[in-house]
């Protein structure tokens, strides 16, 4: 079992989540855009036992603190295989074009769709779920949903940014859809919300 806390970091309020495995007191976090001090307090509070530094997708607001905190902690940097090329190019990334300081990297685990890993003794599947970009994934586990910039509260990430690609995002969106069972959903950013919500309520979901 996993607990969650999000932080919201970045001017655009990434939900930057840290995951504790309540049986080990392993850690691990997601999408760190920036530096968040509350979020390094905690990890320190806890022993410093960062696992992993995971990745939905390679925008700048999502990766722009991955390679400082795994260096710091020791800790693997985990993301899909189609997103790894986001993590070294200004262009994909947003970083050239936003003008941002920014040290190109590469993840040490390059992960399947469907793939899984354990977090502690906690298991975690990876399903690729490109649209926003080619480089998109979420993440499962427990009755949680990491959607990344794939699926918002009654919305869904833009595909008019580099790679994006409206026929993959419906593609995707139908795939969670259709998924059994209801889910806790932490978006990239903006309220959490639950998958039988956006099944009933997302405009874009209910057309599928």
């Amino acid at each position: 079992m996993i607990r969650v806390q999000i932080y919201r970091v970045t001017p655009l309020e990434t939900n930057c989540s840290y995951l504790v495995d309540e049986a080990t007191g392993a850690s691990a976090v997601v999408d760190p855009g920036d530096e968040s001090r509350a979020l390094n307090a905690q990890i320190e509070q806890d022993g410093g036992k960062l696992t992993y530094v995971m990745l939905t997708h390679g925008h700048y607001d999502h990766i722009c603190y991955a390679k400082q905190l795994a260096d710091k902690y020791g800790a693997k940097i985990v993301t899909g295989r189609h997103n790894d090329r986001f993590l070294s190019d200004a262009y994909l990334n947003g970083t050239g074009r936003h003008g941002l300081d920014f040290t190109p990297f590469h993840a040490d685990i390059l992960l399947d769709d469907g793939e899984t890993f354990k977090l502690g003794e906690t298991e975690i599947t990876y399903l690729y779920t490109p649209g926003h970009t080619t480089g998109c994934g979420v993440y499962l586990f427990d009755d949680i949903m990491l959607a990344g910039d794939v699926l918002f509260c009654e919305s869904c990430g833009r595909t008019d940014l580099p790679s994006g690609d409206d026929r993959q995002m419906v593609q995707s969106l139908k795939r969670l859809k259709d998924l059994d069972g209801d889910y806790q959903v932490v978006p990239g950013h903006g309220p959490l919300t639950t998958l039988e919500h956006e099944r009933r309520y997302n405009p874009f979901m209910r057309r599928l």
